[in-house]
């Protein structure tokens, strides 16, 4: 199966049922309108959409119907980050990570998780 890439609208909906699971398009769009105005029309467009491309599935069964991710979190993120390495970072993962660190104040907890995993990296 080939990669979907999903919109930055579908993202968001995938963080939602990546994090709560199954939802309903209400539950999805009432979530969405915690953090900015959408309309539930056009949250139903969008799963509608993403239904077809593969990106969720749906459960018809019912009067309300369900939907939940069918791609993976970590498959989407890979498939992502691959991508921003390759087009914006030339392909180099240590400009990518040297970028981050500098954008992002990076807590104690996340440096020493940081070391250990280079530590790894190196063994």
């Amino acid at each position: 199966m080939s990669y979907i890439k999903p919109t930055e609208s579908e993202l968001e909906i995938l963080q939602i049922l990546w994090e709560k699971g199954a939802c309903s398009v209400r539950e999805v769009n009432e979530i969405l309108n915690q953090t900015r105005e959408s309309g539930y029309t056009t949250t139903l467009k969008i799963m509608q959409i993403m239904h077809e491309k593969g990106l969720v599935d749906r459960d018809s069964s019912a009067r309300t119907h369900i939907y939940q991710a069918k791609v993976s979190q970590e498959t989407t993120q890979k498939h992502m980050l691959d991508k921003m390495i390759d087009n914006v970072f030339n392909g180099s993962a240590a400009r990518l990570v040297m970028q981050a660190l500098g954008n992002k104040k990076a807590s104690a907890a996340e440096i020493e998780e940081i070391k250990k995993y280079l530590d790894n990296l190196e063994n």
